[in-house]
């Protein structure tokens, strides 16, 4: 396999992922450019400079896994890589320290206005009056976002003496009062509070331009302003208005729309009080060392067939909520991949029930395994990342309900596959550590091991039909690894389904041959990825 870095990353990269891949090392090149060589390449390692367009994702026909050495990737077009199935992986702490107290300095450099007097120092000036600056002591600091770089902010701040307001919607009053902040419900209730206000959020539709000639208005007149998270999520020409009127008494801002390009940007161009800096919040020797390691880790992780514990485009393998489903993962997916093999017609629905100990643990680890063993049965290229993409693009039905009703097992998964022509249902459980079995379909009992190649083969209950069937793969040199007979007591039947493990597949023909035998109904082929 090869990899392609690129960005000017830290070597040591190149040493972690070439114990599974060749890996290149290349500057940063133009989207044309990339997209000529991308092809040979199974990942993609970059930082910002390289935007990863949906061009570039198509060109890369071979990609498995794109890797951003930082936190933001707004720089690559996740969608794109979403749809094709590409893992896209980040870094969200490994330069939470740099960009902390790169925000910190900035907010003191600009209050003391630091850059000014250094560049009027050197000029050999002593101008002592003119750089008089602003206590950040005993003021308001507003932090918008309180994941891990607003908290290291507002830690510092509060030792500084600052008050301080935090604002995030995904967070809750309780965790930032228990910090010894004050929780703002919303940003209106925030802006008019603030001495101080420093961003630190991803870039979303949502908090695009969030600061902006409306929301500015309603701060305090001589607010100062901090921007070390991402572009955009300031409006420049909205904040250099404001600056020029001083309404805004000082900003300081690290990042900017169009980077590296800012020639022209409204910002450069003010001649209101702005300290500006070319995108250093993560640059740091200790920072760019701790991201090229993390993200290198995780794309020889994937490529050696692990899995990603940063992966930003499968919310649901998260390492908080894969890891106590994990041991369930397989199972799902064997049960979705037996379910659809064993169904007729259109698809139309997938209900997941959940049983045991599951139902108090979040399960959308599992609804995604079971949506790539339904679908890979009829969709190629199918994977974790892009499972969900493609049942919404399909227009199925799904859903996965928690039931607190008994189980005979630690844990079972059942499900209901819905088509055009019939409905079948499969059910998997633990039935001890470590010992995943199937243990029902369409309501007939059985305790099955999955295996790579199954047989179904619904019979009547008399003598010899067993045997028959042996005979049949006996002849074909088909080896018999393990059976199981699963009975239907509830309905009392005369009908009971051997299900086969076999050494190998089973082709149409022997199926066919086995299907005529009298008493004996369709038997049909499953391959599971067990």
């Amino acid at each position: 396999m090869k990899v392609l870095i690129t960005d000017k990353i830290n070597e040591k990269a190149k040493h972690i992922i070439g114990d599974v891949a060749q890996c290149d090392l290349l500057p940063t090149m133009s989207e044309d450019e990339l997209c000529e060589v991308i092809g040979e390449y199974d990942a993609l390692m970059v930082r910002s400079q390289t935007k990863v367009t949906e061009k570039i994702i198509e060109a890369g026909t071979n990609l498995k896994i794109i890797g951003r050495a930082g936190v933001g990737v707004d720089n690559i077009n996740l969608d794109a890589a979403t749809k094709k199935g590409i893992i896209v992986v980040n870094s969200p702490d490994g330069n939470t320290n740099a960009a902390a107290e790169h925000t910190v300095a900035l907010m003191l450099a600009m209050s003391r206005n630091v850059a000014k007097a250094a560049a009027s120092t050197k000029q050999g000036l002593w101008e002592r009056s003119k750089f008089t600056g602003h206590e950040v002591f005993g003021k308001t600091l507003g932090v918008i976002g309180f994941g891990k770089i607003g908290h290291h902010v507002a830690e510092v701040a509060m030792a500084l003496g600052m008050k301080v307001l935090v604002s995030d919607p995904y967070t809750t009053k309780e965790v930032v009062e228990k910090f010894g902040a004050v929780y703002v419900p919303s940003l209106e209730e925030l802006w008019g509070q603030c001495d101080y206000i420093t961003v630190h959020t991803p870039k979303t539709k949502e908090t695009m331009h969030m600061i902006n000639k409306d929301t500015i208005a309603k701060m305090k007149k001589g607010v100062r302003i901090i921007n070390c998270a991402r572009g955009g999520i300031v409006d420049e020409a909205a904040l250099a208005e404001a600056l020029e009127s001083a309404h805004v008494a000082q900003a300081a801002i690290d990042v900017f729309e169009g980077e590296p390009d800012i020639a022209e940007n409204p910002l450069v161009k003010t001649t209101g009080d702005i300290l500006l800096t070319p995108h250093l919040g993560a640059s740091t020797e200790e920072a760019q060392l701790k991201v090229a390691e993390d993200v290198a880790e995780q794309i020889r992780d994937v490529l050696s067939g692990g899995s990603a514990r940063s992966a930003v485009n499968i919310p649901s393998l998260k390492p908080a909520k894969l890891e106590p489903v994990k041991d369930y993962m397989q199972l799902a997916e064997n049960i979705g991949e037996l379910a659809m093999q064993m169904s007729v017609g259109n698809l139309k629905g997938i209900y997941i029930t959940v049983k045991g100990n599951l139902a108090a643990l979040d399960v959308s680890p599992l609804e995604t395994a079971v949506l790539k063993g339904v679908l890979a049965s009829f969709v190629n290229d199918v994977n974790y990342v892009n499972a969900p993409i493609i049942a919404e693009q399909k227009g199925l039905d799904v859903s996965t309900t928690k039931s607190n009703t008994s189980t005979d097992y630690i844990g079972s998964i059942i499900l209901k596959l819905v088509t055009d022509k019939e409905t079948n249902t499969v059910a998997g459980a633990l039935i001890a550590e470590n010992m995943p079995r199937i243990v029902k379909i369409n309501g007939y009992n059985a305790s099955i091991e999955p295996e790579k190649h199954m047989i179904l083969v619904p019979h009547e209950n008399k003598p010899a039909m067993v045997a028959k069937v042996a005979t049949v793969l006996g002849n074909k040199n088909i080896n018999i690894t393990r059976m199981n007979v699963a009975q239907n007591r509830a309905e009392n039947d005369n009908i009971s389904i051997m299900i086969i493990n076999t050494g190998s597949e089973v082709d149409e023909s022997t199926l066919k041959e086995i299907s005529v035998i009298d008493g004996i109904g369709t038997a049909k082929y499953v391959n599971l990825s067990a």
